[in-house]
């Protein structure tokens, strides 16, 4: 089916890349109105050529995240798919390493879902998707104890604001995506010093013996953000490649 988002308004964060981007680009090709964020510019700078509103954001300061959505219009779709992922466990973590997981992870979030908010339940209409993790309530994943908590509180905020909006006629869902062949992924191999040992493990652990795409989360928040999922709320859309089986 084409076209899934014809007239839609979207706004998507952490769209410089991995799923954020691809997101943004699968929007435009369903016929969405795309404002795509993130914090550097330069990443953005050609999704212009796919009709796509470029904004440099950073989605931890309250006040720029409020004037964004304003500008970006009447919103139909939030997708919140900024984030950041501490490679450490528990004993391995500083404060500012745990408040930077839970502000960019989390905070950032409840930040845009508040802004988007009202004008979705005044129009009684609305789908929000957040990027939530396999790493969370879902399993624990050794080394990833802040990552892991602030994508477990995702989840909690999902369930929250969709039971809270459910007779408004907004919906609130959350991919929680497995191991993903991204930029970041790559970058956190290659801080490991030995970045094809790395990217082996990461492929190693998976039952499908391969990574899963950004296009396959991305077509996953299609989905979610679609009329097709218009009796899903408060749920966990798990894509993973069996990983949590």
């Amino acid at each position: 089916m084409a076209r899934r988002l014809e007239g839609k308004r979207a706004f998507v964060s952490g769209a410089g890349q991995g799923i954020g981007r691809a997101t943004a680009l699968a929007f435009a090709t369903e016929g969405a109105v795309v404002t795509a964020a993130s914090r550097t510019a330069a990443k953005l700078a050609d999704l212009a050529d796919h009709g796509i509103t470029p904004l440099a954001l950073d989605v931890t300061d309250a006040p720029a995240v409020s004037r964004a959505i304003a500008a970006a219009g009447p919103l139909d779709i939030l997708v919140n798919a900024a984030g950041w992922v501490h490679a450490g466990g528990i004993l391995e973590t500083s404060d500012e390493e745990w408040e930077a997981s839970l502000a960019q992870n989390v905070t950032s979030m409840f930040l845009t879902i508040r802004a988007a908010l009202p004008g979705m339940l005044e129009r009684r209409a609305g789908a929000i998707v957040n990027v939530a993790s396999v790493a969370s309530s879902i399993t624990g994943v050794a080394g990833r104890a802040a990552y892991g908590t602030s994508k477990a509180a995702v989840i909690g905020l999902t369930k929250a604001v969709a039971r809270e909006v459910i007779g408004g006629g907004v919906r609130c869902n959350a991919l929680a995506p497995g191991t993903t062949h991204s930029p970041s992924l790559v970058e956190r191999a290659a801080a490991t010093g030995d970045e094809a040992a790395a990217m082996t493990a990461f492929t190693a652990r998976q039952p499908m013996g391969r990574l899963g795409t950004v296009d396959e989360m991305a077509a996953a928040i299609v989905y979610l953000a679609s009329d097709e999922a218009g009796f899903m709320t408060g749920q966990v859309l798990v894509v993973d490649g069996g990983q949590t089986l």
